[in-house]
């Protein structure tokens, strides 16, 4: 992986901006960052995410079958180590979390192996945390 590889940001709708921050400071720990009426920066890992406020529902319904399991197409999330992954699994599970798909290990014990899980935020978002045995199978076949 590059070394030099920079920070990522990310812009994504909610529907309330209290709820949000609460909600992503207290569940995933982010700090925040600048803020007005109508968004939010985040800290997420190193990565400014920024959540806007939106007047209307937001609807993301549209899915892919991968390893027989729903997976919203629309989603964001994070490639942590496997300690970083475990405590926050962990964590959330203690918090008692609803997983749209429950912390596993897909293509256990072949090339790309590695730990996932899915959950939503307040306004549907979907996040996906995930680390890999072996980062340099990222981006492998």
């Amino acid at each position: 992986m590059n070394k030099d590889l920079r920070p990522f940001h990310l812009a994504f709708p909610v529907l309330n901006i209290n709820e949000t921050i609460q909600w992503y400071t207290n569940i995933l720990g982010c700090k925040i960052g600048r803020q007005d009426k109508r968004w939010v920066d985040f800290n997420f890992h190193g990565h400014q995410i920024s959540a806007h406020l939106v007047d209307q529902e937001i609807k993301f319904k549209n899915i892919n079958i991968v390893d027989g399991e729903n997976i919203p197409c629309r989603h964001f999330g994070i490639i942590l180590s496997q300690a970083e992954w475990n405590k926050l699994s962990k964590e959330l599970i203690l918090k008692k979390i609803n997983f749209i798909i429950k912390p596993n290990t897909r293509f256990k014990g072949k090339k790309g192996e590695q730990s996932t899980f899915f959950i939503k935020d307040p306004s549907g978002n979907v996040l996906e945390f995930k680390s890999f045995k072996n980062d340099k199978m990222i981006f492998d076949n």
